[in-house]
């Protein structure tokens, strides 16, 4: 069992931790809003990675092979989704720093906690690539013998708790740069950086690894 749980933590990191358009997405949206709403959305993603791991050790190779001929279409439904999220902030941060007045006054509604739980878990959903590399990790540790169900499920809470704690860990640093640059020039800044970032990401996520 204790293989399992290291297993699935090596796993959860191994897919959480490289920054990508996503995690970007995520400390924007904690920056522009709250350290709650940033952490809903942190667990939105880990969701999305706790349920593929679900999926992957439950499916396995069967399952990666039926989502084979479905990867293109869906990184390129994933580009667009996120092209349009870097519009939007990068539009939104112009129309900010431009409005007269105070910053709360100019500032559009934010996301509430569930909407934006939703919307991470929707974007991280979109990305099967997450299926087909706990499908790898999983056949490639798998034994001659049948995994026991306990096993199975320790695998699953390993990998999304350690999909949660480093979502957490971005949303923190987030809030942190929300408070640090909360004038005027310094979200506009922050926006369009982030914007272009996801924009790049978003851009090359068509072309990306199988």
């Amino acid at each position: 069992m204790t293989g399992a749980l290291v297993a699935g933590l090596v796993a959860g990191y191994g897919i959480a931790v490289p920054v990508g358009a996503v995690a970007t997405y995520l400390v924007s949206l904690t920056a522009r809003t709250s350290l709650r709403t940033g952490a809903c959305a942190a667990l939105g993603i880990a969701t999305a990675d706790g349920l593929y791991a679900l999926v992957a050790t439950l499916g396995g190779v069967a399952l990666a092979a039926a989502l084979q001929p479905a990867l293109v279409p869906l990184r390129w439904i994933s580009a667009l989704v996120l092209t349009a999220l870097a519009v939007r902030g990068g539009v939104g941060a112009l129309r900010q720093y431009r409005s007269p007045g105070p910053i709360a006054t100019a500032r559009a509604a934010p996301p509430g906690p569930g909407r934006a739980y939703l919307a991470l878990l929707g974007i991280t959903l979109l990305n099967p690539t997450t299926v087909i590399y706990f499908a790898a990790l999983v056949l490639g540790n798998r034994a001659a013998d049948a995994v026991r169900p306990l096993e199975q499920g320790l695998f699953v809470l390993a990998a999304f708790a350690a999909s949660a704690s480093w979502q957490l860990l971005l949303a923190g640093g987030g809030a942190l740069l929300g408070r640090a640059l909360t004038g005027r020039r310094g979200r506009l800044v922050t926006g369009l950086v982030s914007s272009t970032v996801i924009a790049v990401l978003a851009v090359q996520m068509p072309t990306g690894p199988a």
